[in-house]
């Protein structure tokens, strides 16, 4: 049995193995998008595929929406033939719940997969889609690092500048290829449209307006294109970028569920690592947790999927929902956990969970320190998020995620995620950023990190970070047991941490938790120890 449409007709085939199929007709669903498509969606990796994709298909398989989305890769082709076009476009939704068991969906209403390519002709495609006046939405899931276009000093990336001296015809990076379209969308009668960032990033569509309009300022400047093009993006009533806060655990393909799925008869379920170092698989895997809040700004319509389970607000509440979690009640706990659990030898979420100092730093983290100065945003309660995330979230041990996996571009995330919550003790004249004492652990546990030694003294590999250059020769300059570092210039730095720790009276306090992580083996737990007890 192969995860194929021709498969699909053996409908009770799939149901004797407590597998749920689409109810409706996707190869009808397919013509229909290409005639008029609704929803194009870049970056289609698997938080994509198994919750904004699976909710798509709730709407379809309800009769509340008639078209499918289009999925194109801007980054990895490889996913497109190896993911996509070998599955007949399905996906085998598995979501792990904390009792061991597996609830198995196949998801269609993705019909159609696409690079952004110009030479084998998928941008002429993707450009016939935007010139179409049916289309309500381009959404985006390419990670926060896709919607940068330059440098951490400053300047553009390669593809980038080739892409401000070619103009718009052959677009190579991702925020170029949609001001590429949105052009050609303005040239077929400035036709409307919502442009959706469901990354998990602070400001998401902030960040994409504006990494979009600076391409389209240097085109104008250029006489690439028309300066009306620039009006057209700044009206909301034309081109909206609303806000948006996604949250769930989707971590690689577990090589346990592909055994699960292979032992009760399905084939070709291997996980896929392309040479790009992507890890996907015909299958996702993920927690039954699921949040998406999406700012109700859509100038061209939308599909229902309120009646998906997904949340629309104003900016002001998906704002709010998006501090509480990136801020407070989630995203600080899991990079705390992630430093930590690669310094004292984790390979699993669920079991750091289970570790006396690590349970106590994340429950200060976000009870003691991160709720004082939530907002509640009113359609989610912090309170209960957080009780979700401590007592049902990372305790669950089938969610195969890793600290390593979380560890990645830490240096992009500290500003976010624990500088804001320092700025909000800084402003409220009854709290004192120095009386924290989470926050700077998990900020000298990650200065800690890039040291590149274990707790036991063991060299350690790093995950990816675009400051990895510049900050892990300075840090591991420092050797086990030294009793001295000049972290002065790292502490103050505004761009990493939001604020200079020093003006807010913390630089001294992260400088003496550090060398006592440094000081000898176990020297991590012992301070962990000496914090939290």
């Amino acid at each position: 049995m192969k995860l194929k449409l021709s498969a699909l007709k053996e409908k009770q085939a799939w149901l004797d193995k407590n597998i749920a199929l689409p109810a409706s007709d996707l190869e009808q669903v397919a013509a229909k998008t290409m005639e008029n498509p609704g929803w194009v969606h870049f970056g289609a990796g698997n938080i994509f595929r198994i919750f904004p994709a699976r909710a798509h298909q709730v709407l379809l398989d309800q009769g509340l929406a008639d078209t499918g989305i289009v999925a194109v890769e801007t980054f990895d082709f490889e996913i497109v033939e190896r993911v996509f076009d070998a599955y007949d476009n399905l996906t085998l939704s598995v979501i792990m719940k904390a009792d061991g068991s597996l609830e198995k969906t196949v998801v269609g209403s993705i019909v159609k997969a696409m690079t952004s390519q110009v030479d084998n002709g998928d941008f002429d495609k993707l450009a016939s889609f935007f010139t179409n006046p049916s289309l309500q939405m381009a959404s985006f899931t390419i990670t926060e690092k896709g919607y940068a276009i330059k440098d951490h000093v400053g300047n553009y990336f390669g593809a980038v500048k080739a892409d401000m001296e070619g103009g718009p015809k052959a677009p190579l990076h991702a925020m170029s290829v949609l001001t590429s379209l949105l052009n050609q969308r303005y040239q077929a009668g400035k036709l409307p449209l919502a442009v959706v960032s469901m990354d998990n990033c602070s400001h998401n569509g902030d960040k994409i307006k504006a990494a979009v309009t600076e391409i389209a300022k240097v085109w104008a400047e250029k006489e690439f294109v028309e300066q009306d093009f620039l009006d057209y993006l700044e009206d909301p009533t034309k081109v909206s970028f609303p806000l948006s806060m996604i949250d769930k655990i989707t971590p690689r393909p577990s090589e346990k569920v592909q055994e699960v799925l292979e032992e009760i008869g399905l084939e070709d379920m291997g996980v896929i690592i392309t040479e790009k170092n992507s890890y996907t698989a015909p299958f996702v895997n993920a927690e039954v947790s699921e949040y998406l809040v999406i700012e109700d700004l859509f100038p061209n319509g939308r599909p229902p999927l309120e009646k998906a389970g997904i949340l629309f607000g104003d900016r002001e509440t998906v704002n709010k929902v998006e501090t509480m979690k990136v801020t407070t009640c989630l995203n600080p706990l899991h990079t705390a956990l992630a430093v930590t659990g690669c310094l004292l030898g984790y390979t699993l979420i669920a079991d750091e969970m289970n570790d006396e100092e690590l349970k106590k730093l994340v429950m200060k983290i976000g009870y003691d320190e991160g709720l004082p100065v939530v907002i509640n945003p009113g359609i989610i309660d912090p309170k209960v998020f957080i009780d979700e995330v401590v007592g049902e979230r990372f305790v669950n041990p089938y969610i195969p995620d890793t600290p390593q996996r979380i560890a990645t571009d830490t240096s992009q995330k500290v500003a976010i995620r624990f500088g804001e919550t320092i700025k909000s003790y800084v402003k409220d004249p009854e709290l004192d950023p120095a009386s924290l004492v989470g926050i700077p652990l998990a900020l000298a546990a990650w200065l800690r990190y890039l040291v590149g030694v274990d707790d036991n003294g063991n060299e350690m590999p790093l995950s990816s970070d675009p400051m990895l250059e510049v900050l892990a020769p300075i840090l591991q300059k420092v050797k086990l047991g030294d009793d001295s570092a000049d972290l002065t210039e790292i502490l103050k730095n505004q761009e990493i941490f939001g604020v200079d720790l020093y003006e807010v009276g913390l630089g001294n306090k992260v400088e003496k938790m550090f060398l006592q992580m440094i000081s000898k083996e176990g020297a991590v737990r012992e301070t962990l120890k000496a914090y939290l007890t």
